[in-house]
């Protein structure tokens, strides 16, 4: 019998199947509701196609009338259930305790010790390494909500800003993308009562980015176009170009999502632009450069028509150029899926255990890389390459 912590997840189609079941629909009904072919939607139910293009599963989502996490949300492996659980309870128990109309439930104290442990919070979200970062979340979050009302009340407010821009990320990546969206909430709030425009800047890139992982691509660019408004002008400040360039690149990865092709080609040709005056950049965290943009052509292509053109870009882009792991992790992942789905299945392994070496929980947590494997699963149960792939399942939960 197969360990507990080894059992498989289940997979995406299966619930895209149990759904459209409880509906009373056909294939063909669902796909014609989704705009895609019923092939194309029996294909992704019986396995035989990955289900791992982000833009075609908003579609199916939409067309179930169900939010994406209902699709893709895995937890966890069920070895590790009970960690993420008490973790992002406590991250949500604390974004939402540390509401600003209201006052806060603990001491007041000096803000340098928690911009320290900030420092460290946002190390370890860059490493990949989630649940350390989720422990250290909810105390930092309460004692800037009781800064805020301090002395020191402005310092305050932009660390809450970034701490929440962080804990979005890190619950999205634990398995809870709907949640990502309300911690990302509070960022608003907090430079809302700053009054940065460099702050509201960042709030909107961590609406918008949350907002994208549960498939609001229409809300996405208009969170991301109206950062964008509020930054054209103040190019003075410290990380302001780099936060223009990527608001505006993920507005284009917004629209490509939509279908708008031309205005994602432009948005992210005017964010390569920016890209060359700025360079690769640490600033307010972002990482943004030339290679990020990269990165962001890499994952339009991957969601998109054309994976082989997403190869093509990778081939031509050096990840260790952005020291963020997160990012490279990010590419890694990507880059297999475009593989996987030009019938690269080998290389594309290859590419998960660079990932999976890096950043074992967000490889290993991701129901995106499992879908990937599946599909290689069924192309290449007993061929070349199928020790390494057959450990790297296990590794993920998929039952072999």
């Amino acid at each position: 019998m197969r360990p507990p912590h080894l059992m498989s997840a289940e997979p995406i189609g299966e619930r895209i199947r149990l759904l459209r079941q409880q509906r009373g629909w056909s294939v063909r009904h669902a796909a014609s509701v989704a705009g895609i072919s019923h092939t194309q939607w029996s294909r992704i139910e019986n396995g035989l196609r990955s289900a791992d293009n982000r833009f075609l599963l908003a579609e199916i989502a939409t067309a179930l009338r169900v939010p994406l996490s209902d699709l893709t949300t895995t937890g966890a492996l069920p070895g590790d259930r009970g960690q993420v659980r008490e973790a992002v309870h406590g991250i949500t128990r604390a974004i939402i305790e540390a509401d600003l109309d209201y006052p806060a439930s603990v001491p007041l104290g000096p803000v340098a010790p928690l911009l320290l442990q900030l420092e460290t919070v946002v190390a370890l979200r860059f490493q990949c390494d989630y649940l350390g970062a989720a422990k250290l979340l909810p105390g930092l979050l309460s004692g800037l909500h009781a800064a805020a009302f301090g002395p020191e009340r402005a310092e305050a407010l932009r660390a809450m800003v970034l701490t929440a821009e962080t804990a979005s990320f890190v619950i999205r990546y634990l398995g809870e993308p709907a949640s990502a969206v309300l911690v990302a909430d509070r960022a608003r709030q907090a430079a809302a009562a700053l009054a940065d425009p460099i702050m509201l800047g960042m709030a909107s890139w961590s609406q918008a980015h949350a907002a994208t992982g549960i498939g609001l691509y229409t809300r996405a660019q208009i969170i991301a176009d109206q950062g964008v408004g509020l930054l054209r002008g103040q190019h003075a400040a410290p990380g302001s170009l780099e936060l223009l360039g990527q608001l505006i690149t993920v507005s284009g990865f917004a629209k490509y999502a939509q279908g708008d092709v031309a205005g994602a080609s432009a948005a992210v040709e005017e964010a390569a632009q920016i890209a060359e005056r700025t360079g690769q950049s640490d600033a307010l965290g972002l990482n943004f450069g030339p290679t990020n943009v990269a990165f962001w052509r890499i994952t339009m292509e991957a969601d998109g028509r054309d994976p082989g053109r997403a190869v093509e870009i990778a081939r031509t882009v050096n990840p260790q150029l952005v020291p963020a792991v997160s990012r490279q992790v990010g590419f890694y992942i990507d880059v297999a899926r475009a593989l996987s789905n030009t019938g690269k299945d080998q290389e594309a392994v290859r590419m998960l255990l660079v990932g999976e070496r890096l950043a074992p929980q967000r490889v290993r947590l991701s129901p995106i890389v499992a879908e990937t494997l599946r599909g290689a699963l069924e192309r290449a149960r007993r061929g070349a390459g199928w020790t390494e792939l057959r450990g790297l399942c296990e590794r993920v939960g998929i039952q072999i």
